[in-house]
C-alpha cells in the first residue's frame, strides 16, 4: 500500500468517528426532546466541542495530503469531498446542540398534540434514517443509495413547509401554549436543514465516485416536482 492509500485510509477512517459521534449527538437530541431529558441535552450539547475538534483536525489532514502528495482523479476527489462532508457533519452535529438547548429551555415534555399534528417525531426520525443510510452508502461507496437519499428530502421540505401554518392554527385555539410552539418551530426548522446537509453529504459521495456534480441539478429538480405538486393541490 502507498503512502497516499494509508493517509486517505486514516483520513476516512477520521471522518467516520466524527460521524458516529455526531449520529449520536443527533439521536440522543431526539431522546432528550421527547423525554425532557436535561442531562442528555446538556451531554450533546458539552459533545459539541469534540465535534469542532475533530472538524479542524480533518480539515487540516485534507491540507496536508493536498500539499504533500499533490493527489489526482479519483483520490483528489475523495479530499475534496471529504472537506464538504466534514463541514456538513460539523453543521449537523451544531443542529443537534441547538435542539438540545432548545430542550434544556423546557421545563417539561412537548405536547403530544402538537407533535402528532406537527409529524415532528415522524420527521426526526426521517432524518436519522437519511443521516445512518447517508453513511452506509459512504462505506459501501454506494452511489445508488445516496442518490436514494436525494429523493427523500422531499418528505421533510414537506412537513417544514406546513408546519407553520399547523402550529400558527394551533396556537390561535391555544395561546398558552406560544413560547412551546414557536420552539417547535424552530425545531422542525433545524430538521429541515439536517436533511439539506444529508442531501449535500450524498451529493460528494456522487462526485466522489461518479466524478459527477449534481447538486443543483438535484435540487432544482425536486423543487420543481414539489411546486408542480404543490400547485395541483391547490387547485
Amino acid at each position: 500500500m502507498s503512502h497516499i492509500d494509508i493517509e486517505l485510509d486514516t483520513l476516512r477512517g477520521k471522518l467516520m468517528e466524527m460521524w458516529d459521534l455526531v449520529e449520536y449527538q443527533l439521536q440522543s437530541g431526539r431522546e432528550a426532546m421527547l423525554n425532557a431529558d436535561h442531562d442528555l441535552a446538556r451531554k450533546v450539547v458539552k459533545l459539541g466541542k469534540k465535534v469542532n475538534n475533530y472538524d479542524v483536525k480533518i480539515d487540516r489532514m485534507c491540507e496536508n495530503l493536498l500539499a504533500l502528495y499533490t493527489p489526482v482523479a479519483v483520490d483528489l476527489r475523495l479530499v475534496l469531498a471529504t472537506l464538504k462532508i466534514n463541514a456538513n457533519l460539523e453543521r449537523i452535529g451544531d443542529t443537534a446542540e441547538g435542539i438540545s438547548m432548545y430542550v434544556q429551555n423546557r421545563v417539561g415534555t412537548y405536547n403530544p398534540e402538537m407533535l402528532d399534528i406537527t409529524r415532528a417525531v415522524i420527521m426526526y426520525d426521517e432524518a436519522l434514517a437519511m443521516f445512518h443510510d447517508c453513511r452506509l452508502a459512504y462505506i459501501a461507496n454506494d452511489t445508488d443509495q445516496a442518490r436514494a437519499i436525494l429523493k427523500r428530502d422531499k418528505m421533510l421540505n414537506k412537513i417544514y413547509r406546513k408546519s407553520e401554518d399547523i402550529i400558527a392554527h394551533y396556537l390561535r385555539n391555544n395561546p398558552a401554549s406560544i413560547e412551546e410552539g414557536l420552539a417547535l418551530l424552530s425545531i422542525i426548522k433545524k430538521l429541515e436543514r439536517v436533511g439539506d446537509q444529508v442531501t449535500n453529504i450524498s451529493e460528494e459521495i456522487i462526485f466522489y465516485q461518479d466524478a459527477k456534480v449534481v447538486k443543483h441539478k438535484s435540487k432544482k429538480k425536486n423543487k420543481d416536482k414539489e411546486d408542480r405538486s404543490d400547485d395541483m393541490q391547490s387547485q
